[in-house]
């Protein structure tokens, strides 16, 4: 296996260091998506053993929700892919140019980070995403996806190295490990920092905390996405309504999607409690404070303090009452994870206080905490939502995979 492993790893560089043009680069992906169309039939049987496997080894519902494809994911994934294509090249451009005084002419230029091992769970879509990102962005791409996915992400994975082929251009720009030990993971993580220059977790905590615990590489990523709904004293109700639902109910499977919404006091009865009935009534579970319960409905389940760092990704909501928007923003701040947070109000003022004083990698005002998605900023999609402090933060998609270096001219100058 560390043999195996390291020559993945060899195989990475030694394909990073040939670039290609735009050109060749959209034709391969081109190509890619037209034999997704053509394999349909095939990449839907590989992912009926997936399904198969996980009803056998009982996974929860939500992770086979994620796990399924039909053809109106296959569709997705093909957009997505289209979307990629349209985008600007990211690399070798002219981020910034200047003169000197002492003679040196200084550009900026965009350049491939260069190997990208991407490690991730249970969604077939990210094999596609991510291999068509990190191909786009000039770097090669080791995958490690999760056992429950095997088939549906090794077709998928095959596919992009046959149009890699086609157009020859070496394969090991994109390499699939089917290796399904555990053991994997820990040896890529902890033996690889001299072949891997960046490595980035898709899944659940456990898997995130792991990677960002033991990699001996630069990791990117979230831990959780704990984020969270607050409903200002100024919102309008059919606004408020709308948002909430969305945000809690659209996919509770997704890291986007809201576990925790915050009601300024004073419209707990006034907007909060007919809220709080509609996502009742459409199949979620409430999980509340005092003041709400005793508004509400005092049966439903009292929130403890766990609840409030509680990524549930399932149709369950914890609910809390706040005096005003300082509350709202040191809960959040206190609680959240950096990921995405929104505020619901119609007081402009409200809503910039919000937006600059949440320490999230996305702040929202008025808009559903579902948008946090890469393909929905415009990125063609996206490798992950990074929360880290440095950069980068938020959705990373195509304009985020790449590093850069300075390049300095001058005629002949020397340093006295």
């Amino acid at each position: 296996m560390k043999k195996l492993l390291i020559n993945i790893g060899k195989k990475s560089k030694n394909a990073s260091s040939t670039p290609l043009n735009t050109a060749k680069k959209n034709k391969v992906l081109k190509d890619y998506l037209e034999l997704i169309k053509k394999n349909k039939k095939l990449i839907l049987k590989e992912n009926s053993k997936d399904i198969q496997n996980a009803n056998k080894k009982r996974l929860k519902e939500n992770l086979i929700n994620r796990l399924y494809l039909n053809e109106k994911k296959i569709s997705d994934i093909i957009y997505s892919i289209k979307e990629i294509i349209k985008l600007k090249d990211p690399t070798n451009r002219i981020l910034e140019k200047w003169k000197r005084p002492n003679g040196l002419n200084i550009s900026k230029i965009s350049i491939p980070i260069g190997v990208i091992c991407v490690i991730y769970e249970s969604r077939p879509n990210v094999t596609s995403d991510v291999a068509s990102l990190c191909f786009k962005s000039g770097n090669t791409v080791i995958l490690k996806g999760g056992s429950e996915a095997f088939y549906s992400n090794l077709i998928l994975s095959k596919l992009f190295r046959k149009s890699l082929k086609k157009n020859s251009v070496d394969e090991n720009y994109v390499q699939f490990i089917n290796i399904k030990d555990r053991k994997v993971v820990d040896f890529l993580l902890t033996n690889m920092n001299k072949l891997v220059d960046v490595i980035i977790p898709r899944g659940g905590k456990n898997l995130v905390k792991k990677v960002q615990d033991l990699s001996t590489v630069t990791t990117i990523g979230h831990l959780e996405g704990i984020c969270h709904s607050y409903v200002d004293k100024d919102a309008n109700p059919q606004i408020a309504k709308k948002i909430i639902r969305n945000a809690k109910l659209r996919n509770t499977a997704i890291c986007g999607a809201t576990e925790t919404i915050l009601f300024h006091e004073k419209i707990i009865k006034k907007i909060g409690n007919q809220i709080l009935k509609d996502l009742e009534n459409n199949g979620c579970k409430i999980i509340a404070d005092n003041k709400i319960r005793s508004s509400f409905n005092k049966k439903i389940k009292k929130a403890s303090i766990k609840d409030w760092s509680k990524e549930y990704l399932a149709p369950i909501v914890s609910v809390k009452s706040v005096k005003n928007i300082d509350e709202a923003i040191h809960h959040i701040n206190k609680y959240g994870t950096m990921h995405t947070d929104c505020i619901i109000t119609q007081n402009k003022k409200s809503a910039k206080k919000f937006l600059d004083e949440v320490k999230s990698s996305i702040a929202m005002h008025n808009t559903s905490t579902q948008f946090a998605d890469g393909g929905e900023f415009g990125f063609g999609g996206e490798v992950g939502i990074s929360t880290n402090t440095l950069p980068p933060r938020g959705p990373v998609g195509l304009n985020q995979l790449v590093s850069y270096k300075y390049q300095i001219t001058s005629k002949g100058k020397i340093r006295k």
